[in-house]
């Protein structure tokens, strides 16, 4: 009778949770941590003993929160971040964005990222794309919600469509392995690609359509990204733009940024430029652009610090790198610096800071930043050391827009962080060490080298996916252990009877397809792989096909973010909520369904 007692309250506790997840009403991490303590307190304070297994421990439930997956997942999300701050995708975007159509790029990184899934496991893939989108939706202006769980899709798609594609495939290879059923590298590709296949059409031409665009949170500093600041660059000899001469009265090598006046030993000089014109060291130039293009000056060393065109004179040191911030701050009204000339306005000295531009509403005149007078509603963009930037926190003169901090990207280590992503992804996919050790080491190089800080490593760490992980592993060992798993698979598969092969394997398929969105697909595959050899074996069917089955419909987690990792990954930048995947994802595994249901028959010849 206890018995049933924990499995009741077990698949109680287990429904309310999705349902709550559902309902997307509360946090995420709130209903994570309820869920895990009413586990607890079931098993802790009754103690729950199987008639064949050990006793469903407290620490059996807490295991999930020290789990590889999870230790896996959130590594590879700073070793992303490293890639990203130190700009070491700078060239593949650049490559995949040029041009003007942006769906062009995004389906260019969709068809990479599913054919890469095939060969690599799929998680690594998801890392290096995530930080590729949110470069180009900054440069696109495009919501983000639209391009991120489409990359988790493809690369799951990609995944099924070989054997080391996924772990996954891999655990129910094993697992048939044991039963006497071999699974070779490409035997699953057939099959798999045409539901790839299918998949990726859906996923292209659909999906954006699904998504909801009330998901826009979060967005603020890629729409920012666009607006328009009057800065201020004096012409290094180093300078790349040292020699640069006009062409049709314009410089398009200044490109993004646009020349509003040349300065050139106090003379003013105004477009459309002489042809013969060419820029010398000491020419001071005024430019227009987004925050992104003078950050890309400050990081490529065409800016010098120790001496900004601002007229300020900064103490230290400075130089690009993580630690180095640009942030966004409006001039209050009533302001004290109101009036003020950039030069003598005192923010420079007060905060320890260098003003780069201004945006105002009103058209500027054109002089020099530093006689520049500040007005009330103005935006500044200043540049400092993370801790002077935070220093203008609180002050009512200024107003700080501490969302819109970002440190400038120190190229200078662009090469070390790609090498360490290379060396992660080498040794994992030869399988010389575990991707979770390889991961973790990952993140201590990235520290080690200053490709990112301990802070921007500290804001990588999803404290979501950690709750949410941590406690669906809990819920899925309490449902196995109860045996509420195998209750639940053979159900399902029982309601096909005696009938046909063709329906046979489609009722398999659905029963995987729906439990491996509430269990993990790990789990899925490994309980229903003996179960569906046994059905092949009655019904006198292949069990390799079965098996087959089993593989493509494991991978069919695309309706909970807690399905699969890489859901998990991208919910975080798409700021999607538990009802996305639903919404999205129910109808891509009712598509695959039904693709599988009536290709499966003739492609096998059942």
């Amino acid at each position: 009778m206890l018995e049933h007692v924990h499995l009741i309250a077990t698949l109680a506790i287990i429904a309310g949770s999705i349902v709550l997840y559902t309902l997307d009403r509360y946090p995420v991490e709130a209903v994570a941590l309820t869920s895990l303590t009413l586990l607890l307190v079931l098993f802790g304070a009754f103690p729950y003993q199987p008639a064949e297994g050990e006793e469903v421990t407290v620490a059996a439930l807490l295991a999930g929160f020290s789990s590889p997956a999870l230790v896996t997942v959130l590594a590879l999300l700073i070793v992303g971040k490293g890639l990203f701050a130190t700009d070491a995708l700078e060239g593949i975007i650049n490559w995949i964005g040029r041009g003007s159509n942006p769906r062009r790029a995004i389906t260019v990184i969709l068809v990479v990222a599913g054919v890469t899934s095939a060969f690599l496991n799929n998680t690594p893939v998801v890392v290096i794309f995530i930080p590729v989108l949110i470069a180009l939706a900054a440069r696109f202006r495009l919501r983000a919600y639209r391009i991120f769980m489409p990359l988790s899709f493809v690369s799951i798609l990609g995944g099924m469509t070989t054997l080391i594609g996924s772990s996954t495939n891999m655990i129910a290879a094993g697992v048939a392995a044991e039963q006497g059923i071999e699974v070779g590298f490409f035997d699953i590709t057939g099959m798999g690609t045409i539901l790839a296949v299918i998949g990726f059409l859906y996923v292209v031409l659909v999906l954006p359509r699904i998504l909801s665009p009330k998901r826009s949170a979060g967005l603020e500093n890629i729409a920012r990204a666009g607006t328009q600041f009057l800065g201020e660059v004096v012409v290094l000899p180093t300078s790349r733009f040292a020699g640069d001469t006009a062409r049709s009265g314009f410089f398009p090598n200044l490109a993004p940024l646009s020349l509003h006046a040349m300065i050139r030993n106090g003379a003013v000089t105004l477009p459309p430029y002489d042809d013969e014109l060419t820029l010398a060291p000491g020419d001071r130039l005024q430019l227009t652009g987004t925050r992104k293009a003078f950050m890309d000056l400050i990081a490529a060393g065409e800016i010098d610090l120790a001496a900004p065109p601002d007229g300020s004179a900064p103490a230290g040191e400075r130089k690009p790198g993580p630690h180095y911030h640009l942030a966004e701050a409006v001039i209050a009204p009533g302001s004290l610096f109101e009036g003020r000339t950039v030069r003598f306005s005192g923010i420079q000295h007060r905060f320890n800071v260098t003003i780069f531009g201004v945006r105002r509403k009103n058209r500027m005149a054109r002089s020099p930043l530093a006689q520049l007078r500040l007005e009330a509603g103005d935006t500044l963009l200043v540049g400092g050391d993370e801790d002077d930037i935070l220093s203008m926190r609180g002050n009512h003169d200024i107003l700080l827009l501490e969302h819109s901090a970002e440190s400038v990207p120190p190229r200078d280590k662009a090469l070390i962080a790609s090498v360490i992503f290379a060396g992660i992804v080498l040794f994992s996919a030869s399988g010389l060490s575990p991707i979770a050790v390889n991961s973790v080491a990952g993140v201590v190089l990235m520290l080690l080298f200053g490709c990112l800080t301990m802070q921007q490593a500290a804001r990588a760490f999803d404290r979501q996916i950690f709750l949410l992980v941590g406690a669906s592993i809990a819920m899925s060992t309490a449902l196995q252990a109860t045996g509420g798993a195998r209750l639940i698979a053979e159900t399902i598969v029982g309601l096909g009877g005696g009938s046909s092969a063709p329906v046979i394997i489609a009722l398999l398929f659905v029963s995987v397809a729906l439990l491996t969105n509430v269990l993990s697909n790990n789990a899925a595959a490994a309980l229903f792989v003996p179960i569906a050899i046994d059905m092949a074996n009655q019904i006198d069917a292949p069990p390799a096909v079965f098996v087959a089955a089993v593989i493509y419909a494991a991978n069919c987690s695309f309706a909970t973010p807690i399905a699969y990792q890489t859901n998990l990954m991208v919910m975080g930048p798409g700021h999607y909520g538990f009802q996305d995947f639903m919404r999205a994802g129910i109808p891509l595994i009712i598509l695959l369904t039904i693709a599988f249901a009536v290709l499966a028959p003739w492609y096998y010849g059942l």
